[in-house]
């Protein structure tokens, strides 16, 4: 591996082998995201719509892809193959992967404000105090939906700070990709085989 790429690592459903045959590459799309959250897909979607519209900023995406590809920057923290599914072991020209804190992803999943540090925290606490609000999660849903605008823009532009990494390590950096291509890939693992030499 030379040092213009990097190593990454994806466990991703099995039927993509036949897309990988016929395309020459793989790609998410928004329907498999609807499949895999079932019940939830909506609320997923709308988070993943919006990091796809702020990771686009980043790493410009090409125009048939709809949502991006996660990846392990380590094969210890990669998800191991199961019966449907195999994992790719990539290797990704750098400025194709899109690096962000997966700890802070939550905070857009539930839709809160995603402070800067401590200090930031605590002043937000205290801001939603003098607001008279005790949750933060109700202003997208709950009983404050609608009511707050300034707060919710304020909650949407915090949730940038995903993409700033204070503690690189391999339980929390993701490295996503708008696609996979075929000369990027080093090794389909498949289930009860070795990743790299673990003890799959």
């Amino acid at each position: 591996m030379d040092n213009g790429t990097v190593k990454l690592y994806t466990r991703q459903n099995d039927k993509t082998l036949a897309q990988l045959e016929r395309d020459g590459r793989i790609i998410n799309q928004r329907a498999y995201v609807r499949l895999h959250f079932g019940d939830m897909a909506d609320h997923y979607l709308e988070s993943y719509d919006w990091f796809t519209a702020e990771a686009s900023k980043r790493v410009p995406k090409p125009d048939d892809v709809n949502a991006s590809i996660w990846c392990s920057i380590s094969a210890n923290n990669c998800l191991k193959p199961i019966p449907g599914t195999v994992v790719y072991v990539l290797e990704v020209p750098k400025e194709q992967v899109i690096y962000f804190d997966e700890g802070k992803w939550d905070y857009v999943l539930n839709r809160i404000y995603l402070p800067a540090d401590e200090e930031d925290r605590l002043a937000y606490k205290k801001h939603l105090k003098a607001l008279g609000v005790q949750n933060g999660f109700e202003f997208f849903q709950g009983r404050y939906k609608g009511m707050y605008p300034q707060e919710t823009e304020r909650i949407r532009e915090s949730w940038k700070r995903v993409f700033q990494i204070d503690n690189w390590t391999i339980f929390n950096v993701c490295g996503n990709i708008w696609e996979i291509r075929e000369e990027w890939i080093r090794q389909i693992v498949r289930p009860g085989e070795s990743l790299e030499g673990l003890p799959y």
